[in-house]
């Protein structure tokens, strides 16, 4: 599986460009995966429902399943936050995982830029961001995508990872 990275401060539009992305990589017949990570706690479960009920009760993980879809929730308890590397681990093979955040994490980049959100760049910092993707024009030498050109975006990501649509993983 290849990884690639979206990077960039909350309000850049990370989000949006991954909403717009996907369906590009889709189309070529990609199958795409999306790790996001949350630095606030999050639950995609509700009190009273009984999978809410038996993680209450102590299980360590809960998988609920219908005719759709299905979803694993693993509680840590007191289990250390798991790595980039430990979160791939539980993906279905897939032709490219998708990361959002993890900005820390060693892997290339995209970085999504807004000056108008007040924050300095990421990527003179950052060895491991390849590319800038901004409405503002910027000074770098690193390659500059329009953020409203996800066809070029796709085209890059493709580009970088050597991702042969001719040679898919699955």
């Amino acid at each position: 599986m290849k990884i690639f990275g979206i990077a960039g401060y909350s309000g850049s539009g990370k989000t949006t460009l991954l909403e717009k992305l996907i369906p590009q990589l889709t189309a070529r017949g990609l199958k795409v995966s999306v790790i996001k990570h949350a630095h606030h706690g999050f639950d995609i479960d509700r009190p009273g429902k009984d999978s809410h009920r038996h993680r209450e009760a102590g299980a360590t993980e809960v998988m609920l399943s219908c005719s759709d879809r299905w979803a694993l929730m693993h509680e840590r308890r007191d289990e250390a936050e798991p790595t980039l590397n430990e979160l791939i681990g539980h993906l279905s093979p897939c032709d490219l995982v998708l990361i959002e955040g993890f900005k820390q994490e060693p892997v290339p980049k995209l970085e999504v830029y807004r000056p108008e959100n007040g924050k300095p760049p990421l990527f003179p910092e950052r060895s491991d961001i390849v590319a800038v993707a901004s409405d503002a024009d910027i000074a770098t030498d690193l390659p500059r995508l329009p953020l409203n050109d996800v066809g070029a975006i796709a085209d890059f990501v493709l580009n970088h990872l050597q991702l042969n649509l001719q040679e898919r993983a699955c």
